[in-house]
């Protein structure tokens, strides 16, 4: 009888918590999508996903218990792809997945720590402005990851499809953004759930798959 060595065929545990990313995701579609149901008169075409956990709305326990795997899988997910590039990649894209990183951790202990005061505020508490403050910062560092991870992708034609799907995050983004400030106000959640819900946290959903397929390990520097 031959002894198998099945350490080699085994997916190693960083690359089975890539999949946390796919769970994040699933957790905060679950609280966008059914947290109205508590929430009387909610018109998620025309409010913000903010609203449904802001700290007098009625949905912020249903929104807490349905996105309980959001934070933490997100961020054990981000970090497992930066562990796994790191002295792989181009420092383009190595920077860019960084980058994306801290966005997630700002968004995650950003939007805990200052949730709106109130549905629909005007932003006139402190932690209103601190709220607006958080997203201002989110929505930079979005971006600049993007656009790294576009450049280091295309440049040199090693991670194109991370390009690609990078290239849609960032143009989904760009249409939230527009139509937030174009559309009418009765159209404002629906574009805002653009950037907000297919853009970054479906982005995040991307790299934590290819860590689970393995891909980072194929493009060395």
């Amino acid at each position: 009888m031959k002894n198998y060595d099945n350490s080699k065929t085994r997916k190693p545990l960083i690359k089975w918590l890539g999949l946390l990313g796919v769970v994040s995701f699933i957790s905060y579609a679950a609280a966008v999508v059914f947290s109205p149901l508590a929430y009387p008169g909610y018109d998620w075409k025309s409010q913000a996903v903010s609203d449904l956990s802001a700290a007098t709305a009625p949905s912020l326990m249903l929104w807490n218990q349905l996105s309980s795997l959001y934070g933490v899988c997100a961020l054990v997910c981000v970090m497992m792809v930066c562990v796994a590039v790191q002295g792989r990649l181009s420092k383009t894209l190595r920077t860019g997945i960084y980058l994306f990183s801290i966005m997630m951790w700002v968004s995650s202990v950003g939007f805990t720590a200052f949730p709106l005061s109130e549905t629909g505020t005007s932003g006139r508490a402190f932690q209103d402005a601190m709220h607006i403050v958080v997203t201002v910062v989110v929505v930079l560092l979005s971006i600049a990851s993007l656009v790294l991870i576009m450049i280091g992708g295309y440049r040199k034609r090693k991670f194109v499809s991370l390009a690609v799907f990078a290239t849609i995050a960032l143009a989904l983004m760009m249409i939230g953004a527009i139509g937030v400030n174009v559309a009418p106000s009765e159209y404002f959640g629906l574009f805002q759930r653009f950037s907000n819900l297919i853009s970054a946290n479906g982005f995040l959903a991307v790299l934590g798959i290819y860590l689970f397929m393995g891909k980072y390990d194929l493009h060395m520097k």
